[in-house]
């Protein structure tokens, strides 16, 4: 085996080495497309970053600006619970600063199943509003949902008749 000690043709290096660069550049292809995406989505992240830190742009104002030290505990004047082996219960009580809460609950069975059972809560609350005004609120917690009436509530507009009997309709078949 002879091994000669040749010199390869400049021209011929040049042709080699460029041919090499085009066929790496056109093997990477996928590669580049790759890097331009992640290069995309790094800049789009990097955007979105500031949305991401605050999400909420909006400044909550509060009307009550006491610090911790103006605000003193409120004492509360009556509290009572009652809880019974039925299931039924009975809470209230009342402060000084004018809120009084009172509520109540029992089991009720809502389907023909023993495991068809549901809460019925009924009660209300009421408070001083800072311009001295004593709100009051009326609720009830049942199969039909919660539902709160006071007179500083809205009221929705009546249903309209269409919908009335369809839900009737429902009601008689079986469906609601």
């Amino acid at each position: 085996m002879q091994y000669k000690n040749s010199r390869q043709d400049p021209t011929k290096a040049r042709q080699s080495s460029s041919s090499f660069q085009q066929t790496s550049s056109s093997t990477n292809s996928p590669q580049t497309s790759i890097m331009k995406l992640l290069i995309v989505v790094a800049l789009f992240a990097a955007a979105s970053a500031n949305v991401l830190q605050n999400p909420w742009p909006f400044t909550v104002v509060t009307r009550d600006t006491k610090t911790d030290a103006e605000v003193k505990p409120v004492a509360i004047l009556r509290s009572t619970n009652d809880l019974k082996e039925d299931g039924s219960w009975k809470h209230s009580f009342a402060s000084e600063d004018g809120i009084q809460v009172e509520a109540s609950g029992f089991q009720k069975r809502l389907g023909p199943k023993p495991e068809d059972i549901g809460a019925v809560s009924r009660g209300s609350y009421s408070y001083v509003t800072p311009e001295g005004v004593v709100l009051t609120v009326n609720w009830t917690a049942d199969e039909n949902g919660f539902q709160a009436k006071g007179d500083h509530l809205p009221v929705a507009p009546p249903m309209p008749e269409h919908v009335v009997k369809m839900l009737a309709d429902l009601r008689a078949a079986g469906r609601l």
